[in-house]
């Protein structure tokens, strides 16, 4: 079998160069002064503040999560711009790594079953294709799902969605736009546990109150959903089709 080791995405950005050594030392600079996670151009970003010079974001294994690390006094808007300058190379890193720990699952399964992959190849990892047949499966799993969904968590959150929309999307699991109470849904949902489909779920709904992934949105999560973050890095270990 076949080993694909987890790697760690970098880009980094320098504010000001300064060449004095830190008397500090390593440990010093590497201490984290303050955490938080936020939402930036859709993408839901940890940021470290550290008493260092340069600012670093990181794709890491194994979710291929966002973080970064930047100097304490940085504004939080040149974090942003930095981020959102450079989306289409985070995404790219994203779905490498994760397509990356998709084929290791797959490979793995593949060599304990006395089958063959789905392409006929043993040597090839199976793959996914969408078609009529499973795009209709999916909405079918997930249309059967939502009321029984709805009249659970409607009142649980408090607020419920005027319009949810059923849609592959290629980077994210769902969407939310509290302005018009709009949700969209992966339509790749339908195609996995039905845990997930609740979990995305309860999170866009929970954007109706929130509109980041901040503080507030963390207490609400965390009363609605306590095992939300399990959920989540469960999900992310799969890749978006």
């Amino acid at each position: 079998m076949t080993r694909v080791r987890d790697t760690m995405a970098d880009m980094s950005y320098s504010r000001q160069t300064n060449t004095r050594s830190d008397s500090r030392g390593v440990r010093g600079r590497n201490r984290a002064l303050a955490e938080e996670s936020t939402e930036i151009a859709g993408m839901t970003v940890h940021i470290t503040r550290k008493p260092i010079k340069n600012m670093y974001l990181r794709i890491k294994p194994p979710d291929a999560s966002i973080e970064v690390s930047a100097p304490q006094r940085m504004s939080a808007g040149i974090i942003e711009r930095f981020v959102t300058e450079r989306k289409s190379w985070i995404e790219r890193a994203q779905r490498k790594m994760m397509l990356a720990r998709e084929m290791e699952i797959r490979r793995g399964e593949a060599s304990s079953d006395q089958g063959v992959p789905l392409d006929g190849n043993p040597d090839n990892p199976p793959t996914f294709v969408w078609n009529d047949e499973n795009r209709v499966r999916a909405q079918r799993n997930i249309e059967t799902q939502l009321p029984d969904l709805l009249a659970t968590w409607g009142p649980i959150v408090g607020r419920e969605p005027t319009h949810i929309t059923l849609r592959i999307m290629t980077s994210r699991w769902g969407s939310c736009t509290p302005k018009t109470g709009r949700i969209r849904l992966n339509l790749q949902l339908g195609l996995m546990d039905p845990k997930f489909l609740e979990y995305v779920l309860v999170h866009e709904m929970t954007h109706l109150w929130e509109n980041g992934h901040g503080v507030g949105f963390q207490r609400r999560m965390d009363a609605y959903l306590p095992r939300w973050r399990q959920l989540r890095r469960d999900i992310n270990r799969h890749v978006v089709l």
